[in-house]
């Protein structure tokens, strides 16, 4: 089976959930993470991990809401955690795309949930754009402290990041961009990683994989960029199918 690692099914673009998760399971994606980026949507997306059998979730605060993170937001979180189907704590991390004026607050809400992990013995899930040095800086300083290991999700990075990250321990997730026609660059990164370090994921409802880039994202088109993968490290399908399978499995403990 194939699952998306990465998806957010509690996106208000997302009007029809339920045939979302009807029609990922009918292309074989039978498992689809929930991922989080509030307090709002930890819950949502806990709630629809209830509601669906195939559906797990993480939850977490992202960079871009870190100035909403607090003790108390923090002590729901513990709370939501409780719950047996939250597999991870994420999104979170650095983002420095539109603003870099909270560059500090964002590194204390990064490092506080790191450590948020650790204490729930509970992986991460990593969100890094336009911040790759600062997030790198974290990673190795608390390197001892990813007890269940994490995701760099959507990941964009250097063969050179690729190598430490890999040999950190964490796990690399690939979505739509790859099956973009200018991502030849970042088509070399997958060549390099190692298939026991691959992820697939939708970021649904966004960025849809080529032929449907321009449309609204669903984890129905993870087989088509479990494709792309096959075709560029040149291993057939039904085998990444099944590494990709127990890399997910490993990783989030389900």
């Amino acid at each position: 089976m194939f699952i998306d690692t990465h998806a957010h099914l509690q996106d208000e673009l997302l009007n029809d959930v339920e045939n979302v998760i009807k029609n990922a399971k009918n292309n074989n994606v039978q498992k689809i993470i929930c991922s989080s980026y509030d307090l709002n949507s930890s819950k949502s997306a806990i709630k629809l991990s209830e509601r669906y059998e195939g559906v797990f979730a993480t939850v977490g605060v992202h960079p871009e809401n870190c100035e909403d993170y607090n003790d108390e937001v923090e002590k729901q979180l513990i709370d939501l955690c409780k719950n047996k189907k939250v597999v991870a704590i994420g999104e979170i991390g650095l983002d420095y795309h539109y603003s870099k004026q909270n560059k500090e607050l964002q590194k204390d809400v990064f490092v506080r949930q790191i450590l948020l992990a650790e204490k729930l013995d509970l992986p991460i899930v990593i969100h890094t754009r336009d911040a790759m040095g600062d997030t790198l800086d974290i990673v190795r300083k608390y390197k001892s402290h990813f007890k269940k290991g994490g995701i760099f999700h959507c990941f964009h990075g250097s063969k050179e990041v690729l190598d430490e990250i890999c040999g950190l321990g964490f796990y690399v997730s690939y979505g739509g961009a790859i099956t973009f026609k200018n991502a030849n660059n970042l088509r070399e990164i997958v060549a390099a990683t190692p298939v026991d370090r691959i992820l697939t994921e939708t970021d649904c409802p966004y960025m849809s994989p080529e032929p449907f880039r321009g449309t609204q994202n669903q984890p129905k088109n993870i087989p088509i960029i479990a494709q792309k993968i096959s075709e560029i490290k040149n291993i057939p399908l039904f085998e990444l199918e099944k590494i990709m399978e127990i890399n997910t499995k490993k990783i989030y403990n389900i």
